[in-house]
């Protein structure tokens, strides 16, 4: 049985250029682009300038965005600012005026078309006590939440300064989008654009694994997490987790077997494997799943149903990955037009 429930693709971006502007002259922006210049190395920096240059208008403009989503049958975005716009070097001053700018920009590019588009903010996770501030600011401009990094420099997720942040993410029932900017294994993932394709499903699987085996999840068990890219590897080899949790004193931080705490969290289905995506349902629960692009980059898709219909799932799960897992996860009302 089907619902009318609408199709809902929760991993789609915004470029801001009033973002880029604040940080133009500021003082780090140089050291931040020679690190990201050393972690892609200069092949897929030649690639990826005029890949993102053919994507401006479905970035920024509202109409361009809505034509593609009806191309797609989609008829909901959650749009998050592009990860590069984290800027997480960026001093407590400047910090504050990007939150504001990217929060006001998003809110006010969702609300030309509020009924198909929804936004997610930005917080400063480099500088946790404005975390919670950054948060209520998106919020109170009615975006559902904010998106975060794997981690910000020098803090890992599990960092005891994130707790007041966590708990008042719970508290509001805020959504965290947890998308990757850059990984840590630097230049090793120079070539062949390793730093995203080997990069970002690492940091995910890093960042994940903090939060469970820190006992975060346990502390805060109503946080609403969507992790990007399919929860990266940790979902497909979560049995090395459990296994260290049942053998290893120091890997038992956490309250459950490691495995249990993916049925706390959701996922998008952006793994570009079908096989994958039905292990992904098999170890996180069909309700857990949620429709992702990662509109408009070409690391994404630009047929999100097809690579759905792919996994050949039951009419059921489709339907909820599809769409219905998304709408109760954001509270939508049916027959969201489109």
């Amino acid at each position: 049985m089907t619902t009318s429930a609408p199709t809902v693709d929760v991993h789609a971006h915004l470029l801001l250029p009033k973002v880029e502007a604040l940080v133009a002259d500021a003082p780090g922006l140089a050291a931040a682009k020679e690190l990201d210049a050393r972690r892609n190395g200069a092949a897929s920096l030649a690639v990826s300038g005029p890949m993102v240059r053919d994507r401006i208008p479905r970035l920024t403009d509202v109409k361009a965005r809505l034509a593609a989503m009806d191309q797609q049958g989609v008829d909901v975005q959650l749009v998050s600012p592009s990860p590069s716009h984290y800027h997480y070097w960026a001093d407590q001053d400047l910090a504050r005026r990007l939150y504001e700018t990217a929060n006001s920009a998003t809110a006010a590019h969702c609300a030309q078309a509020p009924e198909r588009l929804l936004g997610l903010g930005l917080v400063p996770m480099q500088h946790p006590e404005l975390a919670l501030h950054a948060l209520d600011h998106a919020l109170g401009l009615g975006l559902r939440g904010v998106e975060i990094s794997s981690h910000a420099p020098g803090r890992e997720l599990s960092d005891p300064a994130y707790e007041p942040f966590w708990a008042w993410a719970q508290e509001t029932e805020a959504v965290l989008f947890l998308h990757p900017f850059g990984c840590t294994l630097d230049e090793r993932l120079d070539q062949w654009y390793l730093s995203n394709t080997v990069g970002q499903p690492t940091e995910n699987a890093v960042a994940l694994s903090h939060l469970i085996f820190s006992g975060v999840l346990d502390r805060h068990p109503g946080l609403r997490i969507i992790a990007a890219h399919g929860g990266g590897y940790l979902p497909t080899h979560i049995g090395r987790s459990d296994h260290a949790w049942r053998t290893r004193p120091d890997a038992r931080s956490c309250e459950q077997p490691p495995s249990s705490y993916l049925r706390r969290l959701w996922f998008d289905s952006l793994v570009h494997d079908p096989a994958v995506l039905r292990e992904l349902i098999r170890t996180a629960g069909a309700d857990r799943v949620l429709l992702g692009s990662d509109f408009p980059f070409d690391m994404g898709t630009e047929d999100p149903l097809g690579a759905l219909r792919s996994a050949d799932l039951t009419a059921t799960d489709f339907d909820a990955v599809r769409g219905a897992n998304a709408a109760a996860l954001l509270r939508l009302t049916e027959g969201v037009p489109r």
